[in-house]
């Protein structure tokens, strides 16, 4: 356990962001410290080259004033002051390819010592360049200095502006070990105090983001375990805010979906409830009347004939609730589709109203069909928009007193409407929000032959037909049903 718990801190966020930090860090101050090494040797390399660039310069205009006034003689102790003040090397050397060559009181060293000799051939190239009239200069390393030396190498003049000798300058350039040792101090000075900061810095840092986390960790294990009302509290405006946020509407999808589960397995309870109990009666009376005739109780022909007449009709009207219940199941499935084509629904409720006009005629209930234009185009499947519509109609004629009149009218608003009125006994308030459920049936003695589908079968079509219907109903003043379709322009043109 106890390795197992080592391991874990080379995994925790806190580590890999110090460590991270920690690197980064030090990658940046090795840099900066090398770089500022660099420049400042450079900077300190090109200022000294100028420095004594400037005295070369001035050591060869002296020299050309002691050829020009003939005071040879005193230039050797010139020099050697200068030498003895600036601490540093001066050599004169004379161009022996100069017509006039420079007097021997003002050459410190010989030509041939410069080519020949191995303390002075590596400065050759500059005082060739000097004979060239080129002020040049060389940076190398001394050995009797034991230290980078900048040489400087510039023409001196004669006589009539010829080029009679040149002067070299050597000094050494002191300070950068010094420099460098500083600079590798400071480095690890200031890599400590870096790494130092950054913990501090890391802490509040890891803290902001690994506090969070742990909580949305927490919180998707406590969801897992069903404890789908947590929330993780965080309110931020950045990234885990936006995770954090989307959590919890995860939370609340969860709790939504595990409502939704529920009612869906109470709605599928019910249903087997309801089947069972539409099912049970018919069976029963259907077991009755073959026990009866099976036993012998019943010898009258007429009455055997009445028996089995009621036995075709309970038959009959279990194979139509299994028929509602097939189709209804069939409605519900998303993944069904019905088979769209254009259908006028004129023509669909003349179709209807000849069918209904028996059954309204037994109770001389008059059907009042009106519309303000010839035809009423949309995409849908007949005999499906039959069925709905002669559902609603059925139950219009059905809860009606004699007498009476079922109003249908069909318009267009920005949708097609169609109204179906009854003037019939109306829909108890309490009933009415629960009309299009399954198997729901209100105590009137109208419905004791139903099976409580029609009005659930009738939505479901509704709803596939991209339409939905609305109902309103006033006790002892009727109902009214309103369907409202998608209306387009190209089908009614």
């Amino acid at each position: 356990m106890a390795k197992e718990k080592n391991m874990r801190i080379y995994n925790r966020l806190f580590f890999k962001l110090y460590l991270n930090y920690g690197i980064m860090l030090l990658v940046t101050a090795v840099l900066i410290c090398l770089i500022f090494v660099k420049l400042y040797y450079d900077t300190t390399m090109d200022n000294h080259r100028d420095q004594l660039e400037r005295q070369a310069l001035k050591v060869s205009q002296r020299m050309t004033e002691f050829i020009e006034y003939g005071r040879t003689k005193d230039f050797l102790e010139y020099l050697s002051v200068l030498e003895e003040i600036n601490e540093m090397d001066i050599w004169t050397i004379a161009n022996p390819k100069a017509s006039n060559p420079m007097d021997d009181n003002l050459v410190t060293n010989a030509y041939e010592e410069f080519l020949y000799s191995e303390d002075h051939t590596d400065y050759a190239r500059i005082m060739q360049n000097a004979f060239s009239g080129i002020v040049d200069n060389q940076i190398s390393y001394d050995e009797i200095y034991q230290t980078q030396t900048i040489t400087v190498a510039v023409p001196v003049y004669g006589l009539n502006l010829e080029i009679v000798g040149a002067v070299l300058l050597k000094s050494p350039v002191e300070g950068q070990k010094a420099i460098v040792s500083n600079s590798l101090s400071l480095l690890v000075f200031s890599s400590v105090v870096s790494l130092a900061i950054s913990f501090l810095i890391v802490i509040v840092f890891a803290t902001e983001l690994s506090v969070p986390i742990s909580r949305m960790r927490v919180t998707a294990l406590e969801l897992a375990t069903g404890k789908l009302h947590t929330k993780t509290g965080i309110k931020r405006n950045d990234e885990i805010g936006d995770l954090a946020k989307s959590i919890d509407v995860l939370s609340e999808k969860l709790l939504e979906n595990e409502i939704q589960r529920k009612n869906i397995e109470q709605t599928r309870l019910d249903f087997f409830a309801n089947v069972s109990h539409e099912l049970r009666t018919p069976i029963t009376v259907l077991r009755a009347y073959t026990e009866t005739l099976v036993d012998g109780v019943v010898t009258d022909e007429e009455k055997i004939g009445q028996y089995y007449d009621r036995m075709l009709s309970e038959c009959k009207s279990m194979e139509r609730l299994v028929g509602d219940l097939l189709l209804l199941s069939k409605m519900q499935n998303p993944d069904f589709e019905i088979e769209m084509e254009p259908v006028n629904l004129i023509q669909i409720f003349d179709d209807i109203i000849r069918s209904a006009n028996t059954i309204a005629s037994k109770k001389n209930i008059k059907i009042d069909f009106s519309y303000d234009k010839p035809m009423y185009m949309m995409l849908g499947d007949y005999d499906r928009l039959r069925q709905m519509f002669m559902v609603i109609l059925d139950n219009a004629i059905k809860f009606s007193m004699e007498n009476k009149t079922v109003y249908i009218k069909i318009e267009r608003k920005d949708k097609i409407i169609v109204s179906i009125k009854d003037e019939g006994i109306g829909i108890d308030a309490l009933d009415l929000k629960h009309i299009f459920d399954k198997f729901y049936k209100s105590s009137l003695r109208q419905n004791a032959n139903g099976s409580g589908l029609g009005l659930a079968i009738a939505k479901q079509i509704a709803l596939k037909h991209k339409g939905d219907i609305e109902v309103s109903s006033t006790i002892g003043k009727g109902s009214e049903f309103v369907f409202n379709f998608p209306y387009d322009e190209n089908l009614n043109s």
